[in-house]
């Protein structure tokens, strides 16, 4: 099963700019949509996207990721 990054990052063309989506998706909760943002995150260290903007904010003691914008590579 795929996930929601996923899905995002393979229906996005190479090049595209691509801003993961919050509303409407199953990544409406703050702890779900950085879970997935760090999803792409780690496809940007394999060098199959890169993160050109991202917003965090801390929550507690964590450190959580609102907003990512990625550019597929591969």
């Amino acid at each position: 099963m795929s996930s929601i990054a996923m899905s995002v990052f393979l229906d996005s063309e190479p090049g595209e700019l691509v801003e993961l989506p919050h509303a409407g998706t199953g990544l409406e909760h703050p702890l779900v949509f950085d879970s997935a943002a760090r999803e792409i995150q780690h496809l940007a260290a394999e060098g199959r996207a890169e993160v050109v903007q991202q917003t965090v904010r801390q929550m507690g003691n964590q450190t959580l990721i609102e907003e990512i914008t990625f550019k597929r590579l591969a």
